[in-house]
């Protein structure tokens, strides 16, 4: 170790006792008396390893008997404890030993109340508060023991009337000095992050508070840039939290390097970091700057040996006027982040008001959303599935909708995705399965039902149970029940996943791919899961009639699925055009507006009605 480097709590001497055994030459040696036990181990732990050594006790009692046996350099006491209470131990205390024979600090869930107040009183010497803010207590502990050390020094010189005097001097000065930094290290760790050492947040705001008050007196402009890595999860889902934080200090070197020595820069927490970039005349354009950083952070690290590599998403925001406090135009930074990833990271995106309406507005449908179900506003509406053999009905599509009580019908374009992300869509799911079952048990013959299941469904809820629950109460056949599927779902799926959907299979119910080719189309699905019907997405069937290219895949997927034995749908049929393509590739089921819109589970009836006026049994005009 060079002369100019300090030791650390790992680099303390050991010495050997009596008994042979070595300890370590500790900095203090600390009762710590606490009657709940994990208090004492996190606080003892974390003591220990900055060099002291931890004696515990229980309870007031305890404390008192290895007081009276043992000696310490200080007394870390809980204030509240059953039995003798913390203040009756200092009293105790007080009655044989000083503040500089013993200090003692005490440890109280409360600041400044009447408890601190009393246990001063009674001779405690300091005061901790919980949660403990372990820099703070250190920079305390470090105070009361040295006072104690200083005062044992200037007793030994008393008695020595030696040099002794002169040393205790030194020794005295050193302390101070290493309260003096201890102190500093807690006014920087109150303002930067102890991992990039970069500003945290209260200090950024403070930094951005400074220049929007600078702004509004006709100072220089300034942007906020708000930064969320992408795919950081994956490092330490991969490689461990030690190597993503090594990763996250690389990451924040690089992007101290590229800023402005006049911008702000600070990590608002977990991978998030905020830039306050000014917008002076000779200032780079913050649009230069933004490409520069998603360039350079999103360049592959070696970390441990390890290649990383992470993206970047970045919204930008200006101040809409002078008067605009920094928070706001930190949350319109925050906003515009969300739409760069969305729109598939790797971006900058400008905030406009657009967007903060459109956040209000999800933010509110939000809110709604969680409320929809206990208040009714839900309805299934149906649409049916038609054979095109002879025009009958093999079923119907149970569709969800909203209906909003201020602003009206709401797409499920819209409300569905946001169902998925708050995991409100389990509850619904379950509401519309079981009402869907219950709705198929009032029609005639065989008429399939076919409810759609989220992937979120399947993460976060028992969905077998679920299923077989709702067919039990419904009384509904199994084989009458159609569950349809994303790819997306087999994709991402899990084992469990994958198990899940057999045994529903197995109990009868049939399972169906909708929206097939739009995804991740791949034969592996077919082969790896026995279906039992696919559906040919909309998209394809609108493209028939102008593009000979659909037609080829449409023909494709039908005769791949004849081979397979699974039946096969065409969706969003409108046309009679459309309708004609769709026989000639082969496809024998059909759903769409020609056919009929989604309808009420009371105007189901109806259409039943009609078909034995007709004295029909399975077939229905077309257009009914």
């Amino acid at each position: 170790m060079s002369p100019s480097q300090k030791a650390s709590a790992s680099d303390i001497p050991f010495s050997v006792p009596a008994d042979g055994r070595a300890q370590p030459a500790t900095l203090g040696r600390i009762l710590l008396v606490d009657d709940v036990l994990d208090n004492r181990i996190v606080l003892g732990r974390r003591l220990q390893r900055r060099g002291y050594e931890i004696v515990e006790a229980d309870c007031g009692e305890a404390a008192l008997d290895l007081l009276a046996r043992e000696r310490f350099d200080l007394v870390l006491l809980d204030v509240m404890m059953p039995g003798m209470s913390g203040l009756a131990v200092v009293t105790e205390i007080r009655k044989t030993r000083s503040s500089q024979q013993l200090p003692v600090i005490m440890v109280t869930a409360k600041s400044l109340t009447d408890d601190v107040v009393e246990a001063l009183q009674c001779g405690a010497d300091d005061y901790i508060t919980k949660p403990v803010d372990f820099e703070v207590a250190q920079a305390r502990i470090v105070l009361q023991i040295s006072r104690k050390r200083a005062a044992d020094t200037l007793e030994q010189c008393v008695r020595d009337r030696t040099a002794a005097l002169s040393e205790a001097a030194t020794v005295i000065n050193r302390e101070v000095e290493q309260n003096r930094q201890s102190t500093l290290r807690a006014e920087f760790l109150s303002r930067h992050d102890s991992l990039t050492k970069l500003m945290n947040r209260a200090a950024f705001l403070e930094a951005a508070t400074d220049a929007s008050e600078a702004h509004a007196a006709g100072g220089a402009p300034y942007d906020i840039l708000f930064l969320d890595l992408d795919r950081f999860k994956i490092i330490n889902d991969t490689f461990g939290h030690g190597v993503g934080d090594l990763a996250l200090k690389s990451l924040a070197e690089k992007l101290e390097a590229i800023v402005s020595t006049k911008d702000a820069l600070a990590r608002f927490g977990g991978d998030e970091f905020l830039v306050l970039h000014r917008c002076g005349p000779g200032d780079e354009r913050t649009a230069t700057l933004a490409e520069r950083i998603i360039r350079k952070l999103t360049e592959p690290l070696v970390v441990e040996g390890h290649e990383v590599s992470v993206g970047i998403s970045i919204g930008v925001a200006a101040p809409a006027g002078k008067l605009e406090p920094a928070e706001i135009t930190i949350g319109h930074a925050d906003i515009a982040m969300y739409r760069a990833k969305k729109d598939g990271g790797d971006r900058y995106r400008l905030f406009d008001p657009e967007l903060a309406e459109a956040t209000r507005r999800r933010s509110e449908l939000e809110r709604d959303l969680r409320v929809a179900l206990k208040c009714g506003q839900f309805n299934v509406v149906y649409q049916p599935v038609v054979e095109l053999a002879d025009h009958s009905i093999s079923g119907f599509e149970a569709l969800l909708r909203w209906n909003h009580p201020r602003r009206g019908a709401i797409s499920p374009a819209e409300f569905i995705p946001i169902a998925e992300e708050t995991g409100v869509i389990v509850q619904i799911g379950e509401w519309v399965l079981r009402q869907a079952c219950a709705t198929a048990m009032t029609w005639p013959g065989e008429a399939k039902v076919a409810v759609n299941l989220s992937a979120i469904q399947f993460e976060r809820s028992p969905i077998v149970s679920i299923v077989m629950n709702a067919l039990a109460a419904s009384g509904l056949a199994p084989e009458r029940l159609e569950l349809e599927i994303t790819e997306t779902l087999i994709l991402l799926s899990a084992p469990q996943t994958l198990e899940a959907l057999r045994q529903l299979r197995q109990l009868g119910v049939r399972i169906v791919m909708d929206d097939f080719g739009t995804g991740y189309s791949s034969l592996s699905y077919l082969r790896d899961f026995e279906f039992d019907k696919i559906k040919v997405d909309q998209s394809f069937i609108r493209s028939l009639p102008t593009d000979e290219g659909t037609r080829a895949i449409v023909a494709s997927i039908s005769q791949l699925a004849q081979t397979l034995g699974v039946a096969t749908t065409a969706e969003g049929v409108e046309t009679e055009e459309q309708l004609e393509h769709v026989k000639t590739n082969g496809i024998g089921l059909v759903q769409g507006f020609f056919f009929g819109k989604p309808i009420t589970a009371m105007e189901i009836e109806g259409v039943f009605d009609a078909l034995d006026s007709h004295g029909l049994q399975t077939g229905f005009p077309v257009n009914f």
